[in-house]
Order: structure tokens, then C-alpha cells, then sequence
């Protein structure tokens, strides 16, 4: 059976990672779907958003990384996944996630949305608040893969001169 994890994964962090892997060791083939959301202004750009999450998940031998435009219901059918696996940190995930797992399923019948609570560790965990941590020169290495560290701090040490030339 396929499944897609889907995300912006601006950048990719450990709690994406831990539903990622979880969803590996259910499904024959997982999909890392990473999207265009065209009501988030990303850091990084959609080719290094899928370059990060491809190395992030270099050991998973039944992991694919690729990029989708649009919606994500259609790239599913378009993949033949059955499932979209959607990680949930909080009530308030829940209720968003569920009014557009009904909306897919009304789309798109033969794709079932599949919950899974986030371990608690990485349940206060979000891709913004780590570029918060990042730009405020906080230690990010507990919170992304390796792979994303100096990617992470690079970018944010670029906005910070970025917004020093601004405000001088």
C-alpha cells in the first residue's frame, strides 16, 4: 500500500521526521509529498524544501521525495496513494485537518486520510518556530536533522542582515 506524508517542510524537523518514519514502518511505499502553500511565504525555495527532506531521509529505503503543486487529493490519485498520513500535534491541527480530510474524501473517494499523533516529544514542534529559534540565534540542533542545521542557520543569518539593512 502507498502513502504520501505531505508538508511545506520549511524546513523539514524532527517531528516531520517521526511521522515520516512511522508512516514508513506501516506502509509498503511512502511518498513525501512536499507542497507549494501559497498561503506561507516559504525560506527556502520549493527544489531546497525536497533537496533537505531527500537527504533527511536518506536511510529510509521505502521513502520517496517529490514536490506537488495544487491539490493534494489530486496528486494523490495522480500517484495512486491510497492514503495521505497527516501528523497531529494538538486540537487545534485536528480541527483544520479534518474539515479537509472531508473535503478530499468528497473530491477524491478512493484516498483515506490517516491520523497520527505526534510523538510527545515533538508535539510543540513546528517548522515556524524553529526558524524563530534560528534567526534569534538559538540552538536548532535538537530540533531538525543534521542535514537542515547549516542550511537553517544560514538562511537565517542572511534575513537577520536582510533586515539590518532595512533598520539601520
Amino acid at each position: 500500500m502507498r502513502a504520501i506524508v505531505p508538508g511545506s517542510l520549511d524546513p523539514v524537523t524532527n517531528g516531520h521526521l517521526d511521522i515520516i518514519r512511522r508512516a514508513a514502518a506501516i506502509f509498503d511505499e511512502v511518498i513525501v509529498a512536499v507542497a507549494v502553500n501559497t498561503a506561507k511565504e516559504p525560506w527556502f525555495t520549493l527544489t531546497e524544501r525536497k533537496e533537505l527532506a531527500t537527504a533527511a531521509c536518506a536511510g529510509l529505503a521505502n521513502v520517496e521525495v517529490d514536490s506537488f503543486e495544487g491539490l493534494l487529493v489530486h496528486y494523490a490519485a495522480q500517484r495512486r496513494a491510497q492514503v495521505i498520513v497527516k501528523g497531529l500535534r494538538a486540537v487545534s491541527d485536528f480541527e483544520s485537518e479534518l474539515q479537509m480530510a472531508h473535503t478530499n474524501r468528497l473530491l477524491e473517494p478512493s484516498v483515506e486520510t490517516l491520523f497520527v499523533m505526534t510523538s510527545t516529544q515533538f508535539a510543540y514542534l513546528s517548522s515556524r518556530i524553529v526558524k524563530e529559534l534560528a534567526l534569534l540565534g538559538g540552538d536548532i540542533t535538537p530540533f531538525v536533522p543534521p542535514v537542515v542545521v547549516e542550511p537553517l542557520r544560514a538562511r537565517a543569518a542572511r534575513r537577520n542582515g536582510e533586515r539590518d539593512d532595512t533598520n539601520p
